[in-house]
C-alpha cells in the first residue's frame, strides 16, 4: 500500500494541472452547446429568435480575434516570465563565499528555460507590430 503513494500524490498534481486547464474549456464548450440546442429547439417550433440571442451567439466569436493591444499585453507578460526564471537562476547559482566576493557560475540549465517564454513574449511583440486589429 505504501508504494502507491508516490504514485497517487503524482497523478494527483498531475490531474490538478490538468483540471485546472481544461475544465474551464470543457465548461465554456458544454454551456455553448446547451444554448445552441435551446436555440435549435426554439427554431423547430417556429418561435422568433430575440436580436440579444444572436448577439450573445456571436460575441464570443468576435471576442477571440487576436489585436495588438493583447499581443502586447501577452508578449510582456510572456518577457517578464523569462526574465523571472533567469533572474532566478542568476540569484539562485550565485555562490556567495562571504564578503562580496563572488566565484558563482552563471546558469544551469534555468536560464535555457528562461529563454522559451522570453522568446515567445519576443515574438508576441514583434506580431503586435503586425497585427493590423487595433482593438
Amino acid at each position: 500500500m505504501e508504494d502507491f503513494i508516490p504514485l497517487v500524490a503524482i497523478l494527483s498534481v498531475f490531474g490538478c494541472i490538468t483540471a485546472i486547464a481544461f475544465g474551464p474549456t470543457y465548461l465554456k464548450f458544454r454551456e455553448r452547446r446547451e444554448t445552441q440546442e435551446t436555440v435549435r429547439r426554439a427554431i423547430d417550433k417556429g418561435q422568433d429568435l430575440p436580436a440579444e440571442v444572436l448577439d450573445a451567439l456571436t460575441r464570443d466569436v468576435t471576442k477571440n480575434l487576436p489585436s495588438r493591444t493583447r499581443d502586447i499585453r501577452r508578449g510582456i507578460i510572456w518577457l517578464a516570465v523569462g526574465v523571472g526564471i533567469a533572474a532566478f537562476s542568476l540569484i539562485n547559482n550565485m555562490g556567495w563565499q562571504g564578503g562580496n566576493d563572488w566565484h558563482g557560475e552563471v546558469g544551469d540549465g534555468l536560464l535555457g528555460i528562461a529563454a522559451i517564454p522570453a522568446t515567445i513574449g519576443l515574438a508576441f511583440l514583434v506580431l503586435s507590430f503586425f497585427n493590423k486589429n487595433k482593438d
